[in-house]
This record gives structure tokens, C-alpha cells and sequence, in this order.
């Protein structure tokens, strides 16, 4: 297969086929294991993402902990150190790691950073939704819909197996193994979401995150606390009157806000509206052994709750 690594401000480098390779210190020695490849990914989802194609083949370092803000986390001397020492950068791509990839781009120097999101279609922000200078930004929260995951898993094995040649048969299996797991995911959503009425198929949002997910099962999206894709944008008082119009029009019984959003305005509209305050995974994942720790279960999670807070109403 055909395919080039999407490399984000990385003077055009691809990634070679070099190193790994396993060393001897005398004809009567034992051959030294290769050393894993060195992997850095930004957030949880992507550190999520690599382990399932990768498993323990790579040496893998997470920038982001648990429930940290991708829009807003700032990197620390240790992750710098990773970064520089990697021989590969996965990154969200569309912008969602505002806070953090101008700075992990200048440290990686010539190490390539790849966009694991490269070939999805992005939902673009009209012009005229909206008020903080977003019109014509994509959106980044991809994950949101599996369908997009899959594309992900496809960009790891194939930038992993260019990497590392000699693991392109574990890659490709594990990847494709995943894949059926994430058809299942998909096919498991629209079995839950078939449970609310097609009526109750609104969604308030802490900010603009849910419109994958909206799309691909068929949810409307009311309005956001946030009318942005970042959580660094701040609403006017005009758009929160807006909001709060709309929720009250359209009797809406939830606004669902992501654990990883400060949620006190969050709450005052849900104390002022009477409407249930439901926190959802959808930036991060949980601590391991939370109820969040993987890409399946935080999908999971968010659905049984955007179900039970729409199916009564």
C-alpha cells in the first residue's frame, strides 16, 4: 500500500527505515535485542490508539495525563526530553493541541510529527456560527465517531511499519484485529442510541465537541456553553442568553460536559435552567482502572450516559 506520512511543520522529512537493527559484540557473543522505537503521542486517545496496533513493541510516552485539557495543557521539562528523544511524534492534527504543538514542534527539531488524524474529512466551522474568530476551523474532535478511529489505526500501522519493517506483520495483525473491535463499537452505538426517541436527540454541550458524534447518529446539536471547538474561547453574555433560550425551547433535559472542562459555568446554566448536569468522557480518558481507561470503554461510558439522560424526558 501506497502511503506517505503526514508530517505537520517538520521541514518535509519522511520517516526512514533505519535503526532497530540488532548488534553483536564479538563473533562468539549472543545478538542483542533491538531497541524499541522510541514513540511519543500527544494525548491519551492517540497513546490509546498506538498500544493496540503496537502493544509492547514500541516505547511509548504519553504527554498528556488522564483527564487533562488537550485545548490547554502545557508541556513540562520531562515531556520536552521525550519529545526530543523520539523518533516519531503523534499528534491529533486540526489544531487541538493549541496549547502544546507549537512548542513540541520547535524541540522536535527534525524528528517528524504525524498527524494521526490525516485523511479524515473535518467538520469546518461556518462562517457565521460562532463568535471567536473559529469560522473556517476544523473541528478536531474526531475520535468521537469511531468510524474515524479506524482511520486512525490505519495512519499508525502504516507509519509504525515504515518505521519498523521488521514488525509489519504484528502491526498489520493487531490493527486489523482492533478494527473489527471498533466495527462492533460502532454497530454497538446504534443500538443504544435506537433506545431515544428520535424527538429526544438533542444535545447542550460545554463546547463544540459532539459534532462527529452528532453526524454519524444523527443527534442535533443545540447549542454549546462555548460556541467554539476550544475550550480557551470564552462565550459573551449575549451568547449565553442564546443558549439558555434554546434549551428552554427546545425542552431539553441535559447539558453534558466533558470531565476534563472546568464545569462552573457549566453548572450555573444547569442550576438556573433545572436541567441534569452530565459529565461525559470525551477529551480523556480515565486513570487505569477507572471507568474511562480505553478508547472503548470511555465511548461506552459517554453513551450509556447520553442515553439514560435522553431516553426519559
Amino acid at each position: 500500500m501506497n502511503w506517505r506520512l503526514a508530517v505537520v511543520l517538520s521541514c518535509g522529512l519522511l520517516v526512514g527505515t533505519a535503526g532497530c537493527q540488532a548488534s553483536t559484540a564479538g563473533s562468539d557473543s549472543l545478538e542483542e535485542p533491538a531497541a524499541k522505537p522510541r514513540i511519543v503521542a500527544t494525548t491519551s486517545l492517540i497513546g490509546d490508539a498506538l498500544s493496540r496496533v503496537a502493544s509492547d513493541r514500541i516505547e511509548l510516552r504519553v504527554l498528556l495525563p488522564p483527564g487533562a485539557d488537550p485545548h490547554s495543557f502545557q508541556s513540562s521539562p520531562q515531556d520536552a526530553a521525550a519529545v526530543a528523544k523520539a523518533q516519531l511524534v503523534f499528534i491529533n492534527g486540526f489544531g487541538l493541541e493549541e496549547g502544546l504543538l507549537e512548542t513540541v514542534a520547535s524541540i522536535a527539531g527534525s524528528v517528524p510529527l504525524v498527524s494521526i488524524s490525516e485523511g479524515i474529512e473535518p467538520r469546518v466551522l461556518e462562517v457565521g456560527e460562532g463568535e471567536h474568530g473559529d469560522a473556517g476551523a476544523a473541528d478536531p474532535h474526531v475520535w468521537l465517531d469511531p468510524t474515524n478511529v479506524m482511520v486512525w489505526i490505519e495512519n499508525a500501522r502504516a507509519a509504525l511499519t515504515s518505521l519498523d519493517p521488521g514488525g509489519a506483520d504484528y502491526y498489520g495483525a493487531n490493527a486489523a484485529a482492533y478494527q473489527a473491535e471498533l466495527e462492533g463499537l460502532d454497530a454497538w452505538i446504534r443500538s443504544e442510541v435506537e433506545r431515544i426517541p428520535p424527538a429526544n436527540r438533542e444535545l447542550v454541550t460545554d463546547h463544540d465537541n459532539l459534532g462527529y458524534f452528532a453526524a454519524r447518529y444523527r443527534f442535533t446539536v443545540v447549542g454549546a456553553v462555548i460556541p467554539a471547538y476550544s475550550t480557551l474561547a470564552r462565550p459573551s453574555a449575549q451568547e449565553i442568553a442564546e443558549l439558555e433560550r434554546a434549551i428552554a425551547r427546545y425542552e431539553v433535559p441535559a447539558l453534558f460536559v466533558g470531565v476534563a472542562v472546568n464545569p462552573v459555568l457549566s453548572a450555573q446554566i444547569a442550576q438556573d435552567l433545572g436541567v441534569d448536569l452530565v459529565p461525559l468522557y470525551t477529551d480523556s480518558l480515565s486513570i487505569p482502572g477507572g471507568p474511562a481507561a480505553t478508547y472503548l470503554q470511555m465511548m461506552q461510558y459517554t453513551v450509556r450516559a447520553i442515553v439514560e439522560a435522553l431516553t426519559i424526558r
